[in-house]
């Protein structure tokens, strides 16, 4: 009897756990992640292109006669003034050629008085019938010659006054001395292939940047005008980044576009001109043009939002039912921190703000609302 109850004991436990066994699972509770909804707003973006500065006035000092340098009146670096002195050239023998052309000069201007004078007494006695016509036409074209040599000596005496003149070099415009290769006592000539200095007049500053085809057309789209030029006018004002990645001081505008593109290129130039009254910028520097674009209405979803998988831009798109799907978006440029979306996303769509990198798409979540929406950042 015992043996019995001992069997039915063991038989109900072995029962009791085999519909243990096979109770169901108790179901896997949703993620909470951060979602945000999109807004739509103002964004700027930027561009950015290297640029060479030039200033606005760059001139190679020569020589427009040979000689020995007297006088060497700048150093290196020095800022001039137009018209202040430069160089001196050796001028004795320049003073010298004057003289000879002056003595020339005199000597032509006294061969026409004589030859008036003979004019005017032979009139009279070609008038009273004394001497033949003859005579006094030849005396009036005597008189022609007289003047037209009096003429070529007044030429040479100011080609020679001249170059009297070229051996004092001045400065034609306000600007900064570069390097002076040649010093005093130095043999000078037109033809020599190395200037004596170059002046550059950077009161203003010049930003040479290219921008390619495809660029150049959606410059064009982006400005209200009828031309381009009405387009430049339209233009917001742009930044020059320099070779320290600091901004300089004060703001551009760009002001010309080159009049083709450069067919080895692809690309067409233009110019941004700068204030450059403290002299901060040279002839050479280098750096970056950065150009912002402003747009309204526009979709921006944060950097830390998006997944880059094989050059494409993917976010976490939640729909209605919280149910997670990997989307991709296209993306039109940054602004700060923030993606600007071209396609993929629209005002009112919600995506998740981290916390993705193990989502599947169907996924359900349980979405946390953030403090503020992406607009408003």
């Amino acid at each position: 009897m015992k043996r019995i109850v001992f069997i039915l004991i063991a038989a109900s436990l072995l029962l009791s756990a085999c519909s243990g066994n096979n109770a169901p699972a108790p179901a896997a509770q949703a993620i909470a992640l951060p979602v945000f909804a999109i807004g739509s707003g103002e964004a700027v973006t930027y561009q950015e292109y290297p640029v060479a500065v030039e200033g606005r006035v760059n001139v190679e000092i020569r020589p427009q006669v040979d000689g020995y340098l007297d006088k060497v009146y700048v150093d290196e670096g020095s800022f001039v003034k137009a018209g202040q002195p430069l160089f001196k050239i050796n001028e004795n023998r320049y003073r010298e050629l004057l003289n000879n052309a002056q003595g020339a000069a005199n000597a032509a201007e006294a061969a026409v008085i004589n030859a008036k004078l003979e004019v005017e007494k032979m009139t009279p006695l070609v008038e009273g019938k004394v001497i033949s016509d003859y005579q006094l036409k030849s005396a009036k074209a005597s008189l022609k010659i007289a003047e037209a040599n009096r003429k070529q000596a007044e030429a040479a005496v100011a080609s020679a006054r001249i170059n009297v003149g070229y051996t004092l070099i001045t400065a034609p415009v306000d600007g900064y001395i570069t390097r002076l290769p040649k010093k005093q006592g130095s043999l000078v000539s037109a033809a020599d292939p190395i200037p004596l200095t170059l002046l550059s007049d950077i009161a203003e500053v010049h930003a040479y940047f290219s921008i390619g085809e495809s660029d150049f057309i959606a410059f064009k789209e982006k400005y209200a005008g009828n031309s381009l030029n009405d387009k430049l006018k339209n233009l917001p004002p742009v930044a020059l980044v320099l070779a320290d990645n600091s901004e300089y001081e004060q703001k551009g505008k760009i002001d010309m576009v080159d009049g083709q593109f450069d067919k080895t290129t692809g690309a067409i130039t233009l110019r941004a001109s700068f204030p450059n009254a403290k002299g901060l910028l040279r002839s050479g520097n280098t750096g970056r043009i950065r150009l912002g674009i402003t747009y309204n209405n526009a979709i921006l979803i944060p950097q830390s939002a998006t997944a880059e998988v094989q050059d494409k831009i993917f976010v976490y798109a939640v729909s209605k039912d919280n149910k997670v799907n990997k989307i991709p978006v296209t993306i039109l440029g940054k602004s700060g921190t923030n993606y600007l979306v071209k396609d993929g996303l629209k005002a009112g769509d919600r995506i998740v703000f981290k916390g993705f990198e193990t989502l599947q798409d169907g996924t359900v979540i349980v979405p946390e609302k953030m403090a503020g929406e992406i607009a408003s950042k």
